[in-house]
């Protein structure tokens, strides 16, 4: 019980702008017992005044009395349960985007740790669990307990004595529905569990479908599905036995009231003690009774199991980001470009060692800094603190001398564009691919920026041209047309830092030769960092830092450094083009304008 308050504490703040909903939809509850109990007393009306004594002209007061009744309570019972889904539809929707508002904010490293299918299914199906837990919970509950409390009191007004003889075995619904609590929010805790594994198997499997046909993983595959299914399908069994289980027990327990009730009823008819209608009557409110009694049981099943549901997802929520905006961010300039980098060091969260260590530098505008080393040296993590993915563990990191903690978050990312090592395309058209780098942008800067990129004539080639839909994985495109699209969408946003991981990796000759030129363009009268394997590039840098298990070890130009027979010597040597051969104009990969 305990988690379902905390668990109910946690999101019932999320109901607000919808209280006042959900205060007519009890009203119109309220309102549908009402009509019923009314109904009840009216048929045991006509069972005593017209059927038992065959009087027609006592059949029409009665009759036309219930036909409006039931019409009012038709019409109440309908606006009540259409606001009632549409108000859950609200919270569901209100929550869902909380929550995966909070997930964008959460840095690299959490999604690492996480399974993929699994974020989905706790934004999904965990979500509709907290939703019956705090829109329809309440809503059942207040309803459940509203009428149990009107036809126990109706019950009561016909004859006391004969509804407390009945209602002895009452206590034995709440005692069910304690009983089967905990296996029933197990079987659902170990059911989502499932169901996240069984969704990351798909999503995996079909993001490495290439892999798994190549290497022939498809049993392997099917296997690792069957597992979970398995797993998910024990949870479900167990689950959905306990709920029958109680659900027999229930009707059991019911039998043995409505048994009692007519029992005693025919003894007191023998007496002359009751008429048939009231009895009748009387049967009819214990019958009314026991589903809402049933239903608050049932609710406590479901609020039992919906904790699971909540407990998962507070482990979302309670991920805290690894950055946030200070409470007091200095005002927005028009940014020049200079970063630098001061004594800085960082370790990734979990991890014992420290990805860099002690890094000082400077990166002034219109200047091109090329940054290499080995992988896993701890270059990419520069382009992480950069663009403040994470904050430093020591040190600081400035922009235009201000340090980029007195930030906010956005304004730093409007003027640090960040050019990764993945080619990132979205599912949409080459034309929503470009204007997500400045949202807004007319189609004439989206059509400048693709023709900056070396993109623009490509694109109007296809048969849709800038309205061609593209997706992860592609075939459409090449990866250099991929590469050049990225790239456009970085020219449109005109950043004054601009930071390149890898900017050709994964393009062979010919393509890294096609992303050249545009990449001179958008480097042009920017502040550039590139993050590089590719030495071909270094000779045109102004300055090249070497970065060696996270510690800066050399700094200088391309020749500077290859005179000192450092590691930058041994890493240009095993390029496999000689470093010192001067490009053609044709194939040049030069990055100066």
């Amino acid at each position: 019980m305990r988690g379902v308050k905390e668990a109910f504490a946690r999101f019932w703040p999320l109901t607000r702008g919808d209280r006042a909903w959900l205060s007519l939809i009890v009203v119109c509850v309220m309102v549908a017992a009402l009509a019923e109990t009314a109904s009840i007393l009216l048929f045991s009306a006509l069972t005593d005044d017209a059927l038992k004594r065959g009087s027609l002209a006592a059949f029409w007061g009665p009759a036309g009395a219930w036909l409006g009744v039931a019409v009012l309570g038709a019409l109440v019972g309908y606006l009540g349960n259409s606001l009632a889904v549409w108000t859950a539809e609200r919270f569901v929707l209100r929550l869902r985007a909380s929550v995966f508002r909070h997930v964008q904010d959460l840095p690299p490293d959490f999604f690492q740790r996480q399974r993929r299918g699994d974020l989905v299914e706790r934004l999904t199906g965990d979500v509709e669990a907290i939703e019956q837990m705090v829109v329809t919970g309440v809503v059942g509950t207040i309803s459940a307990a509203f009428s149990a409390v009107l036809y126990t009191g109706a019950a009561f007004w016909l004859r006391w004595d004969l509804a407390l003889a009945t209602f002895g075995l009452a206590p034995l619904f709440l005692l069910a529905a304690r009983r089967f609590s905990g296996r029933i929010k197990q079987a659902a805790q170990d059911e989502r569990v499932a169901d996240g594994a069984i969704t990351s198997v798909v999503e995996e499997s079909l993001g490495n479908i290439v892999l798994t046909q190549a290497y022939n993983r498809r049993h392997a595959e099917e296997q690792r599905l069957r597992r979970e299914a398995r797993a998910w399908m024990r949870a479900s069994v167990r689950g959905a036995r306990a709920s029958e289980m109680y659900e027999q027990v229930v009707e059991v327990v019911e039998t043995l009231c409505v048994l009692a009730v007519i029992g005693l009823g025919a003894w007191e008819i023998s007496r002359n003690r009751m008429s048939l209608g009231q009895l009748l009557a009387f049967a009819a409110f214990i019958g009314y009774l026991y589903p809402p009694i049933r239903s608050l049981g049932q609710l406590g099943l479901t609020l039992t199991a919906a904790t699971a549901g909540a407990e998962r997802l507070g482990e979302i929520l309670d991920e805290r980001p690894a950055v946030t905006d200070p409470a007091e961010p200095v005002a927005e300039w028009p940014v020049r470009g200079r970063i630098s980098f001061h004594d800085v060091s960082f370790r990734y969260p979990g991890s014992e060692r420290a990805s860099l260590r002690g890094i000082t530098f400077r990166a002034e505008p219109d200047e091109l800094i090329l940054i290499t080393g080995a992988s896993g040296a701890g270059k990419s993590t520069l382009s992480k603190l950069a663009t403040r993915f994470y904050d430093p563990t020591a040190g600081t990191v400035r922009l235009d001398g201000v340090p980029l903690t007195d930030l906010p978050v956005e304004f730093l990312r409007e003027n640090v564009a960040l050019l990764p090592q993945e080619t990132l395309i979205l599912r949409g058209t080459i034309r929503e691919n470009i204007e997500c780098g400045r949202p807004g942008a007319s189609n004439r800067e989206i059509h400048n920026a693709a023709r900056e990129a070396a993109a623009h004539d490509f694109i109007t080639a296809l048969p849709d041209g800038y309205d061609t839909a593209i997706a992860p994985g592609t075939a459409t495109l090449s990866g250099g047309q991929l590469q050049r699209i990225a790239l456009a969408r970085a020219m449109l946003r005109r950043a004054p830092v601009l930071i390149l991981d890898e900017p050709t990796a994964g393009l062979d000759g010919p393509a890294a030769r096609q992303v050249a030129q545009p990449l001179r363009r958008l480097m042009a009268g920017r502040t550039t960092i590139m993050i590089t394997h590719d030495l071909s590039l270094a000779p045109h840098a102004d300055r090249i830092l070497v970065i060696d298990d996270g510690h800066l070890v050399e700094t200088g130009t391309h020749p500077e450094l290859l005179r000192r027979h450092g590691t930058y010597a041994r890493l240009a040597t095993s390029q496999p083009a000689p470093m010192a051969s001067q490009p053609t104009p044709e194939d040049t990969l030069s990055l100066r304008v």
